[in-house]
């Protein structure tokens, strides 16, 4: 039997809501690149890797020198709207410290680079609840599940153990390619579109963890 003994989070759209602020760094950036970018546009890439959509809005694959010059200017824009303008998304706070009071470990696993996940749990005061803070942004993007598998490793947990609590439909395949279960939480997608997740809700605060854990442990 594969009881619950880790979450992993994703951070955006599931932690915390910097979507709009995301788009409008994106906008600034493909503006000055002279590249078309829709709100659709962002939607459909949320959750993935700057590299990853950079090559595909570029149609091309960048050199590693003007790849790391866009990511670092979107990346600036990005953590200078956020200062003190975020806030953990309800129901949010209050899983991480059941979590915590039942002694199960957690860990961010994100697309977002480490500089963006370090201000953010900081800006939060959250970085008590996590025994790991992981970027995928070295490493193969979301869907790619190498984020999660390296979540699971530092947390010394066999995968099919972890719950992921994701927002975004790359992260939920990620989740799948990894062998875990995952919890898909309807911020950023309508919950049709998030099918592909163990189990979805709308919010965090209309479900309790201690139903997430009870599930978990009752569907083998």
């Amino acid at each position: 039997m594969n009881k619950l003994s880790a979450i992993l989070w994703d951070l955006d759209g599931v932690l915390v809501d910097t979507s709009s602020f995301h788009y409008e760094a994106w906008r600034e950036v493909t503006v000055s690149l002279g590249i078309p970018y829709s709100f659709e546009t962002f939607k459909n890439t949320f959750g993935m890797t700057n590299p990853t959509i950079l090559n595909m809005l570029l149609g091309r694959t960048l050199e590693t020198e003007e790849m790391e010059a866009i990511s670092m200017r979107k990346e600036q824009l990005f953590r200078r709207a956020i200062h003190g303008q975020v806030e953990a998304l309800p129901g949010a706070r209050a899983w991480l410290a059941w979590f915590q009071a039942q002694g199960i470990p957690q860990a961010v696993a994100s697309s977002a680079p480490p500089e963006n996940i370090d201000v953010l749990v900081d800006a939060l005061a959250l970085r008590p609840y996590f025994q790991a803070l992981v970027s995928a942004y070295f490493m193969p993007g979301k869907p790619d599940p190498a984020v999660f598998l390296e979540a699971a490793r530092q947390l010394s947990q066999p995968p099919a153990n972890c719950l992921v609590i994701e927002d975004s439909t790359a992260g939920i395949t990620a989740a799948q390619r990894a062998g875990m279960r995952c919890l898909a939480v309807a911020t950023t997608h309508p919950p049709e579109k998030l099918q592909e997740a163990s189990w979805v809700t709308r919010r965090l605060n209309e479900l309790a963890p201690s139903q997430a854990a009870a599930w978990f442990n009752s569907n083998q």
